[in-house]
C-alpha cells in the first residue's frame, strides 16, 4: 500500500504575536493598501497562502484594503 506524504501543517502564532506581526506589516506598508492606496478597511494578506504552507512572516504578508483582498481571493 502506498502512503501519500502528509501536508506540512502551518503553525499558528499566539494571538499577541499575531497582532504584533500584523501591526508591523501595516506600519511597514504605511497604513495603505499596496494595490490601490486606500487607507480604510485594511487587512493583512498572505502572499503565499497558509493553505499552501505560506508562513506567518513579514516577508509573506502585505497590506490590502478589503475590496482588493476580496478581488485576490476571487470575491
Amino acid at each position: 500500500m502506498t502512503t501519500l506524504p502528509r501536508k506540512r501543517s502551518s503553525l499558528r502564532l499566539e494571538p499577541e504575536a499575531h497582532e504584533q506581526l500584523y501591526r508591523q506589516v501595516l506600519e511597514r506598508d504605511g497604513w495603505r493598501c499596496q494595490a490601490c492606496g486606500k487607507r480604510a478597511n485594511l487587512q493583512v494578506h498572505h502572499i503565499v497562502l497558509r493553505s499552501q504552507s505560506g508562513a506567518d512572516i513579514e516577508d509573506n504578508l502585505i497590506t490590502l484594503c478589503s475590496e482588493c483582498h476580496d478581488q485576490i481571493h476571487g470575491g
